[in-house]
């Protein structure tokens, strides 16, 4: 089933379209793992990685690719994809959990320390979480990065966290 027909786009579906970090270079450290697989006319992720890490080239309608080895998983591509389509993974985080960063355009930002449900690519509960980092800096323009620990085994799997949803009268 493809994004098209689902309406989310399928770990296997991203397999396909982009290539991913290999499970060493995830033991090393942070990185970045894009999920663009439209290809469209954009380039701010290669325009704002200051290691060259990402690339997209000619035409600019092509799916940026990531040279693994040149990422240091700082984080700044996450927030200029419009798309909001490029994470950063660290899976070394220690022996048991790894951290997912991800943008979150919503209100209200959760706070450091807190508990959350992490939740997968078609927004289902896969885990719980704690927020480690939400970082907003003025040249994010308005797209915060969060980040959540979590079981190493769902580091594939989380790219949000469930929303807080407004309570009735």
């Amino acid at each position: 089933m493809s994004i098209a027909e689902c309406g989310y786009l399928t770990y296997d579906e991203l397999k396909e379209k982009q290539k991913l970090p290999s499970e060493e270079r995830y033991e090393k450290g942070p990185v970045a793992v894009i999920e663009c697989v439209q290809e469209i006319p954009c380039n701010p992720c290669e325009a704002a990685c200051h290691f060259k890490a990402i690339k997209i080239g000619d035409p600019i309608t092509s799916l940026p690719t990531l040279a693994p080895e040149k990422c240091v998983g700082c984080g700044v591509c996450v927030s200029r994809c419009p798309g909001l389509a490029i994470f950063v993974v660290n899976k070394s985080f220690t022996s048991k959990t790894a951290t997912v960063s991800f943008p979150y355009e919503y209100e209200p930002l959760p706070k450091e320390g807190e508990m959350h449900k992490g939740v997968n690519r078609k927004g289902e509960v896969v885990c719980d979480g704690k927020i480690v980092k939400v970082t907003n800096p003025v040249s994010y323009d308005h797209t915060p990065v969060v980040t959540i620990e979590i079981p190493k085994e769902y580091a594939d799997e989380v790219r949000s966290i469930e929303r807080e949803r407004g309570k009735s009268a």
